[in-house]
C-alpha cells in the first residue's frame, strides 16, 4: 500500500523536517504534542497564564487564534512575556477567513495555520462567472497564487513555518462543487496550496487534514500521503479528530482516528482535541503517542496482503453467518452490526455485572467457569454465554461451545448451532482455514500476543481474505494491569485500526482490574466512535478557543443533560460561528454561539433561529428536535 511503507510492521513514515523556531518537527524527530489555547489572545496576562499550563503539562508547541489583525500582532506581546520566562516553546497562530492576519502573524510568530478552505477568499466575482471551465480555473488559480505567494515569502523572510490546515466541514464550495463532500476534495484542496510552495521553493510546511468523522480523517489523510508520495512530497503531517468532545467518548474518538494512522506509521505532531482545559489534552495526547511508539522494533510480521482490501474506501469484510440456524442471540457477520462481547473469563472477577438497557452485551464469556451462568441469567437478557468447550457439561447444554485449535476435531464433529474458535494469527495455515471453512455456525475469537497486536492481527485478516474464508471475526484484545484512563485510548486505538479497515465482526474486551460493564459501555462507545453501531447520543463539541463565545464546558454539559436520552441522533455544540455550521456539518442538529449571551440553532447546516438567548437556546433546541422528531423524543 502506497500510504505507509508495511500494513504489517510498524515504521515511521519517512517526513522532511520543518523547524518551528528551535523546534525540529518531523524527519528523525519524536512525535511532538501540542494545544490550543482558549483565552482571548487580546487578553496578555490570560494567555501566557495558560501558555505556561500547557507547557508544564508537556506541550511542545501551543497555538492561539487570530481572528483578526489586532489579536495577531497581540501575539507579540503573548510572545515577549513568555521568552521573558526564559520559555521558548514556539507559538503558532490559528487563521481563519483573514489573511491579512496570517500576514500580521506571521512577522511575530513561530508557526502560522492557514485554511486553504477560505484563505483567498472571497473569489472574485468575475473570475467565478468565466463561462469556459478551464479558463475560469485557471483564473481561480491565478487568483490563490496571488494572495498566497507573498504570504510564503514573507514567511521565508521570517523563517516562519506555516500548516496547511485542511477542515472536513470547511472546504471551498469550489472544491466541493468539484469533488463532493469526500476525501478526494479535501485532498486537492491541500494539494493546490502544498504544489504552490513546491513551486516557490517553500519547505517549511506541515500539513493537516481534519474532521470530527474518523473514518473520513483517516482515508483522507491516506489519501493525501499517497498522493504525496506519487509527486515526490514529502511533508510532516499534524493529527486530530475535531470536535471530539469531552470525558470518554472525546478520548474514544481520537484514539481511534489519531491511533490508527500512528499505528501505521503516520503523524509527526498531534492534538487531542478535547471540550477541557487545553491543558488536559496533552497527557491524553502523550499517553496514545508513547502507547504506539512501544512497537518500533518489534518481530517482523511476514504476510500477503489481500488486493480486495481499499485503504481508501470502506467496506465492511464480506462474511457469511456465524449461527447455522436463526436462534434467539445476535447475529455475527452477514452484514450485522457489530457484537459486543464481555469477556468474564478471567479467574478473579467475581460479582454479578449490571449493564443497563444501553450497554447490554450480545454475549458473554465465562471461560472455563459455566457456574457463573445460573446468577447471570436473571441479569443479562438475551445474552448469549459462552463457555470453553472443555468445560461444558450435560448442565450446559444452554451455553455456546469456545474451542481452540488443538481440538479442531472436536470442534467438527460439534452439533451446537453456534460455536466460537479461539485463534491466533500462528494457527492459520492453509491446511487449517480449509479445515475449519466448511465448519457451520462457526465464528473466530481471534486474538495476539505479539508486541504489534493490531497488526498481527490484520496479518491474520488479509491471510483469511486471501484463502477466501468468510468466517464471521471477533476482535479480542486483552490488558493487564491497565487503568481506565488507559482503557480509553489503548483500546480505542487497537480496535479503531482494524475496524476502520471493515476489518471484524465484533469487539471482546478484557482488562481484569476494571468493572465489566465500565468496559461494555467502552467498547459501545467504541464501535460509535467507528460509525459501525448506535448506542448513544453523539455529541459534536468544538475544543474551545479565544473565538468561543460562552463557557464551553459548562454549556456541552448541560446540552448532553437535556439530550443524552436522544439515542442515535448527533448534536453539536459549537463555540463561534467561525468554524460552527462548516465542522458540524455531520450532525443532525447545532447549537452554535452567535454573539456573548446569543446562541443560534441549527438543523444540518441550515440555521432555524437566530440570535436567541442562551437562556433560552437549550429548551428551543428540544423543542426543535421534537417538532421533528416526535418519535425520538
Amino acid at each position: 500500500m502506497s500510504y505507509c511503507d508495511s500494513l504489517f510492521n510498524y515504521r515511521r513514515r519517512s517526513s522532511s523536517t520543518v523547524h518551528v523556531g528551535a523546534l525540529a518537527l518531523g524527519g528523525e524527530a519524536p512525535v511532538r504534542v501540542q494545544s490550543m489555547a482558549n483565552t482571548s489572545t487580546l487578553d496578555t496576562p490570560a494567555s501566557v497564564a495558560q501558555a505556561l499550563d500547557i507547557i508544564q503539562a508537556g506541550g511542545e508547541l501551543v497555538r492561539f487564534t487570530a481572528q483578526g489583525v489586532r489579536e495577531a500582532e497581540n501575539l507579540r506581546e503573548i510572545r515577549a512575556e513568555l521568552r521573558s520566562r526564559a520559555v521558548d516553546t514556539p507559538m503558532v497562530a490559528d487563521i481563519h477567513f483573514n489573511p491579512q492576519a496570517a500576514f500580521a502573524a506571521a512577522r511575530t510568530v513561530e508557526k502560522v495555520r492557514i485554511n486553504p478552505g477560505n484563505f483567498a477568499d472571497p473569489i472574485p466575482q468575475r473570475l467565478r462567472q468565466i463561462a469556459d471551465p478551464q479558463q475560469r480555473e485557471q483564473a481561480i488559480a491565478a487568483h490563490i497564487r496571488e494572495q498566497f505567494v507573498p504570504f510564503l515569502r514573507l514567511c521565508k523572510q521570517h523563517h516562519t513555518a506555516i500548516r496547511i490546515g485542511v477542515n472536513h466541514g470547511s472546504m471551498s464550495a469550489r472544491m466541493t462543487d468539484r469533488y463532493g463532500d469526500t476525501p478526494q476534495g479535501l485532498v486537492a484542496s491541500c494539494m493546490e496550496y502544498l504544489r504552490i510552495c513546491v513551486e516557490e521553493d517553500f519547505h517549511e510546511v506541515v500539513i493537516s487534514i481534519k474532521a470530527s468523522n474518523t473514518l473520513v480523517m483517516v482515508q483522507t489523510v491516506r489519501l493525501l500521503v499517497d498522493t504525496m508520495n506519487r509527486e515526490d512530497m514529502h511533508f510532516p503531517l499534524h493529527l486530530g479528530v475535531t470536535e471530539a468532545g469531552d470525558g470518554e467518548d472525546g478520548r474514544i474518538k481520537s484514539a481511534v482516528g489519531i491511533g490508527a494512522l500512528l499505528a501505521d506509521g503516520i503523524g509527526d505532531t498531534v492534538r487531542v482535541s478535547l471540550s477541557e482545559a487545553p491543558q488536559a489534552e496533552i497527557p491524553v495526547a502523550r499517553t496514545l503517542v508513547d502507547y504506539i511508539g512501544r512497537r518500533q522494533g518489534h518481530p517482523s510480521i511476514e504476510a500477503q496482503p489481500c488486493p480486495q482490501l481499499d485503504p481508501y474506501r470502506f467496506h465492511r469484510r464480506d462474511t457469511r453467518s456465524g449461527s447455522a440456524k436463526a436462534g434467539p442471540y445476535a447475529g455475527i457477520g452477514q452484514g450485522q452490526v457489530p457484537v459486543v462481547v464481555t469477556d468474564l473469563s478471567d479467574d478473579g472477577q467475581t460479582g454479578i455485572p449490571v449493564f443497563g438497557k444501553d450497554f447490554q452485551p450480545d454475549y458473554i464469556y465465562l471461560g472455563s467457569h459455566p457456574q457463573r451462568a445460573e446468577v447471570l441469567r436473571a441479569t443479562i437478557g438475551n445474552a448469549g454465554l459462552l463457555c470453553d468447550a472443555d468445560c461444558l457439561t450435560d448442565d450446559g447444554r444452554d451455553l455456546l461451545p469456545v474451542f481452540v485449535p488443538a481440538q479442531l476435531a472436536d470442534l467438527q464433529a460439534s452439533t451446537a448451532p453456534q460455536k466460537f474458535l479461539r485463534v491466533c494469527y500462528s494457527d492459520l495455515t492453509p491446511e487449517f482455514i480449509g479445515d475449519i471453512t466448511a465448519v457451520e455456525g462457526l465464528s473466530l475469537l481471534l486474538e495476539s500476543r505479539h508486541p504489534n497486536a493490531p497488526a498481527e492481527m490484520r496479518a491474520a485478516f488479509h491471510t483469511l481474505m486471501n484463502a477466501g474464508c468468510r468466517l464471521p471475526v471477533i476482535l479480542r484484545f486483552r490488558y493487564t494491569d491497565i487503568t481506565l484512563e488507559q482503557a480509553r485510548i489503548f483500546a480505542p486505538a487497537d480496535f479503531g485500526f482494524l475496524l476502520l479497515d471493515g476489518l471484524g465482526d465484533g469487539i471482546c474486551l478484557q482488562a481484569a482490574r476494571l468493572p465489566a460493564f465500565v468496559l461494555a459501555k467502552l467498547m459501545f462507545g467504541i464501535l460509535q466512535a467507528c460509525r459501525l453501531r448506535i448506542s448513544q447520543t453523539e455529541y459534536i463539541s468544538c475544543p474551545s478557543c479565544g473565538r468561543t463565545l460562552f463557557d464551553l464546558q459548562d454549556t456541552l454539559a448541560r446540552v448532553k443533560a437535556g439530550t443524552s436520552h436522544l439515542k442515535g441522533l448527533k448534536i453539536a455544540v459549537m463555540g463561534c460561528i467561525v468554524n460552527g455550521p462548516g465542522e458540524m456539518a455531520d450532525a443532525d442538529y447545532g447549537y452554535v454561539g452567535a454573539a456573548r449571551g446569543k446562541v443560534s440553532l441549527y438543523k444540518g447546516r441550515q440555521c432555524i433561529e437566530k440570535n436567541i438567548p442562551q437562556e433560552e437556546a437549550l429548551d428551543r433546541l428540544l423543542a426543535l428536535i421534537r417538532q421533528d422528531r416526535p418519535q425520538v423524543c
